[in-house]
């Protein structure tokens, strides 16, 4: 995938990565490993729903664990507060927008294993995102939507202390 060559991701996302990684490995799947040993036991596993069931959840936080593995090992931390040029949006920026209406819409550049459209997280690899990278404050920038082309204008860019 394109995307996993070079995870750019927050310290913050990075350390979620983790965390989650951390209690399907150490927490929940020892749990299932021994819920799945106790149902073997008790004999005819073909209709055993404990043993079944197991089974399946045990697949799937392999393939969790295979995910957040390859995630973390593409991932390339970068700390938005470290950014040198915050005339410029780059990872990390937090975006305000303004419309051909002059609907004001707010945005916060971030990886995309962290990206949260609803609480205005975007993915740093998203069309919008794109189309922000490099842009000033007064930049008028044009994003391809499903529902056809949307200017922007760039009303200000902040960074996290």
């Amino acid at each position: 995938m394109a995307g996993e060559r070079s995870n750019i991701i927050s310290p913050a996302g990075f350390a979620a990565l983790r965390a989650e990684y951390d209690a399907l490995l150490g927490e929940e799947r020892p749990k299932l490993v021994e819920i799945i040993s106790w149902a073997a036991g008790n004999g005819d596993r073909s209709e055993n729903g404990d043993y079944i069931y197991g089974r399946k959840r045990l697949r799937e936080i392999d393939r969790r664990l295979a995910f957040l593995a390859r995630r973390m090992k593409a991932a390339r931390v970068v700390d938005p507060a470290a950014q040198l040029d915050k005339d410029r949006i780059r990872f990390g920026a937090t975006v305000e927008l303004a419309d051909e209406d002059d609907a004001r819409r707010t945005v916060t550049l971030v990886g995309d294993d962290e990206a949260d459209a609803g609480a205005g997280r975007i993915g740093w690899n998203s069309p919008l995102a794109r189309a922000l990278r490099g842009a000033a404050v007064g930049d008028l920038r044009t994003v391809v939507l499903p529902a056809g082309p949307k200017e922007w204008e760039i009303v200000a860019i902040a960074y996290p202390a």
